[in-house]
């Protein structure tokens, strides 16, 4: 069996718009969005405004590597409009069928161990250099010799250029990660392999395929043009202003007197705060899939590096008020004790859990604690002959996690814990949790077309690294063997009855260890404004994930039209 993905014969971001628009699948039940749909068809050509994209994310360094997650490229997204992917997948839909991109076509065999890789023809890097077969697998080479820019964590075998199809080979069976390998990005064979090292260049000049090309880092403010030369055809927006603003109430602000047009931050009543200010043209859309708030647990070292302390806390956090209050209503409460959200998921709960609902018990929290080794001064949880104490933190700014985090120290209070917020930069915190120097902190977690993937970033022991050395998944150090082996078995799973065995299994894991915990369901959401240009992403036409970090971003330039 051969699974075949191609492009259309009409190269053009047009003609690869018709196809996203024109594929199948998705419940408009999963989908939210405020304000009518009155984008309308929108004019032709290139637009005079510049679009100002905005993310509460700063302040940012001058860095557009795009395999650091410490970069400004990282934080602001633009990265993602300078290198773009193999093929388009839509987070929002995952049982969506990929958009060929840079690839024209990708070609699995039977057991997903090997896929070969056409490249689309007539693709130029923005120096003018034409993107050849050599490109796409000198940027997989790239990660294969340098396993800190191997940020998906795919365990390749081998890459090898035969007459201009590549063909990349795998360890394992990768039917559960083709969205991370549809979404390599390229970078150009003839800059990069001149680099000494990859891993640590800025890359302070970045050249890529993509719709916009760098232009200035001035400040908080990165300016990208239009790329003249693009594959894909005219682009609407002349100019992205990308700004990283210092918190939620900033960005908040930016975006009321439209100073964003685009921008994903956490609005408590966004009706009133955002749309309200302008009903015709801003919007927000948010669209729900099987990713969740996760609180990223140390399991290696701290206090919670005791599953029981683990287990107590999952006993007391008050998950209602995590959504009802931190997320205001806009990201639905977590339920199920397999922390997989409901209803998208429904049909992946195990039997043992169908029903089985997160509830506080204090008494049963402190009872664990007391069974294993800890004792009680007064209403202090003492082992060792002291307080027992922990950290949480979560980027300054961030109002939402912030006030997550405080809820989450009020729960741990009530069992006699110390616990603590701190506000870190978003630069600091990052490296904190890649290197393991931490107690607990707020983090999403990946999404896809089953749980799966939100397991795996959370604690699949395949990504598990030491404290010190930089993790992508699993930051919380989980490193159970019997849990990778059925990782394992999952990924190599040839039906669906072997997948759904090992799936229960995996929730046994969660349960039983709290590798990590659950806080509530994250939909992917954006705020954007019709004002300028139309053509976004929303309810009637979910094309794309809509926020401006990720890879969809791309694809989502290339629809806008000017407002007319």
């Amino acid at each position: 069996m051969k699974i075949r993905i191609m492009a259309p014969a009409v190269v053009g971001a047009a003609a690869l718009a018709l196809v996203v628009a024109g594929c199948g699948g998705g419940d408009g039940d999963n989908t939210k969005s405020t304000g009518a749909s009155t984008q309308g068809a929108g004019g032709s050509g290139q637009g005079t405004q510049p679009l100002n994209i905005g993310m509460p994310n700063g302040p940012v360094k001058n860095i557009s590597n795009p395999f650091l997650n410490t970069s400004a490229g990282a934080a602001l997204g633009y990265t993602n409009v300078i290198y773009e992917p193999l093929m388009q997948i839509n987070d929002t839909k995952p049982a969506d069928p990929p958009t060929p991109w840079l690839a024209k076509s990708m070609e699995w065999n039977k057991d997903y161990t090997e896929v070969k890789i056409t490249p689309r023809d007539g693709v130029k890097f923005s120096d003018g250099t034409p993107m050849t077969a050599d490109d796409i697998a000198y940027s997989i080479q790239l990660r294969i010799d340098n396993e800190a820019l191997n940020t998906e964590g795919l365990p390749y075998k081998s890459v090898t250029n035969d007459g201009g199809v590549i063909t990349v080979t795998f360890k394992s069976s990768q039917f559960v990660n083709q969205a991370k390998v549809y979404g390599l990005i390229v970078v150009p064979k003839h800059i990069w392999s001149q680099i000494k090292d990859p891993t640590k260049d800025l890359v302070q000049n970045p050249v890529g395929t993509g719709p916009y090309v760098f232009k200035n880092f001035s400040g908080q403010t990165v300016t990208l043009d239009a790329n003249k030369d693009y594959w894909g055809g005219e682009l609407a927006v002349p100019e992205l202003r990308y700004t990283g603003y210092s918190g939620n109430d900033p960005q908040i602000a930016a975006l009321q007197t439209g100073q964003s047009d685009w921008s994903w931050v956490f609005i408590a009543d966004y009706e009133n705060v955002y749309v309200a200010k302008d009903p015709d043209h801003n919007k927000v859309y948010s669209a729900t899939g099987l990713g969740i708030d996760q609180l990223v647990l140390n399991n290696e070292k701290g206090a919670f590096s005791d599953i029981n302390l683990r287990k107590a806390l999952n006993m007391v956090l008050d998950r209602e008020k995590a959504a009802k209050i931190a997320e205001s209503g806009l990201f639905p409460q977590l339920t199920s004790v397999t922390g997989i959200p409901t209803p998208a998921g429904d049909t992946f709960i195990a039997d043992k859990y169908k029903g089985q609902n997160y509830s506080i018990d204090v008494d049963g929290a402190k009872k664990q604690l007391t069974d294993n080794g800890y004792t009680y001064s007064g209403d202090k949880l003492m082992k060792d002959g002291k307080q027992v104490s922990v950290v949480l933190q979560d980027p300054a700014g961030w109002n939402d996690y912030i006030t997550s985090l405080q809820l989450i120290a009020t729960s741990l209070k009530s069992i006699g814990v110390d616990a603590k917020v701190e506000t870190p930069t978003v630069d600091a915190w990052t490296a904190n949790l890649n290197t393991g120097d931490f107690d607990a902190a707020l983090h999403w977690t990946d999404g896809g077309s089953t749980p799966y993937q939100m397991y795996s970033s959370m604690f699949d022991p395949n990504y598990y690294v030491p404290l010190g050395k930089n993790a992508t998944w699993d930051i919380g150090r989980y490193n159970n063997p019997d849990a990778k082996k059925t990782f394992d078995e999952y990924i190599a799973a040839t039906d669906d009855t072997a997948r759904k065995a090992a799936m229960d299994k995996l929730q046994d894991f969660w349960v039983n260890d709290v590798p990590a915990i659950g806080v509530d369901a994250r939909p992917s959401a954006a705020e954007y404004s019709t004002k300028n240009y139309v053509g976004w992403p929303d309810e009637q036409n979910p094309y794309a994930d809509p926020q401006p970090t990720n890879k969809n971003a791309s694809l989502i330039l290339t629809k806008l039209k000017p407002a007319s």
